[in-house]
């Protein structure tokens, strides 16, 4: 799995959810895993001819698959890229930001190329213990012909396994504002009237608002030096045990969806 299918779903499970003002949100959450609905539209993937390009990150990425690091620009979680392929199916990955290893991940396309099992370690968007996790790819698009199996059009089919630390928030609402935090070391303190306040601990978000639309219904914007990256549109339960929450991802054109639970 490539980095935006790696760190980029950390990325995306750790976006905060928001609070109203009388704190049905105060407390920690939990994602339910099983409810957990991954983005529809694929990611694109080419290894051939001794070269790797993920054509659907932003901005795209294209190195020699040799093993060695080689510098991408306009990632702000990694600024190396390794990618040697182990056999005809297995592909791993090797991430790295300042020299230090930020993220890993194996993939191994199935016999009949129709879907492939992924196994990562990220701590590009961590202070503490890495995100670690393990899910199934499903494509639906071949690669072009003479290419290495992992090449081709995926979706990310479904997680089998993520570490607590990357599917906890925690949130405390207190004199107009909310304060949010996590396991990995993400977070701010935010008015809820919508104004922009400081997003700490994440090298990909420099600044949130979180604004009330509703008795129990908020919507949020994640920003990167003034540009939107991210909208987090979140409703409580009426019994105040769950929450539905709806991501835009901006950058990359993609939605996903899950249910947090109170714990």
């Amino acid at each position: 799995m490539n980095k935006s299918l790696s760190a980029g779903l950390c990325l995306l499970l750790l976006f905060p959810l928001g609070a109203m003002a009388d704190g049905p949100f105060d407390g920690t959450w939990k994602i339910d895993m099983s409810k957990l609905q991954m983005p529809k539209k694929p990611d694109v993937l080419v290894l051939k001819d001794g070269t790797y390009a993920c054509k659907t990150c932003v901005p795209p990425v294209s190195i020699k698959a040799d093993g060695e690091d080689h510098a991408v620009t306009g990632h702000p979680y990694l600024d190396t890229m390794a990618v040697a392929v182990v056999d005809a199916h297995t592909v791993r990955e090797t991430d790295k930001k300042g020299g230090k290893v930020v993220a890993t991940t194996t993939t191994t396309v199935a016999a009949d190329g129709k879907s492939a099992h992924f196994e990562f370690s990220d701590s590009s968007n961590s202070q503490g213990a890495p995100v670690t996790g393990s899910g199934e790819l499903k494509q639906v698009a071949a690669g072009p012909a003479g290419s290495h199996a992992i090449s081709g059009s995926w979706v990310t089919a479904n997680i089998a396994s993520l570490s607590d630390n990357g599917t906890e928030i925690t949130f405390k609402q207190e004199g107009g504002a909310l304060t949010m935090t996590t396991p990995t070391g993400q977070s701010y303190t935010a008015k809820l009237d919508g104004t922009e306040a400081p997003y700490k601990g994440d090298p990909g978000i420099s600044s949130v608002t979180v604004k009330q639309t509703g008795k129990a219904s908020m919507v949020e914007t994640d920003k990167r030096d003034g540009k939107v990256v991210g909208v987090v549109t979140s409703v409580i339960s009426a019994d105040g045990k769950s929450m539905n929450v709806v991501f835009d991802d901006k950058l990359r054109n993609r939605t996903m969806s899950f249910v947090a639970i109170k714990q």
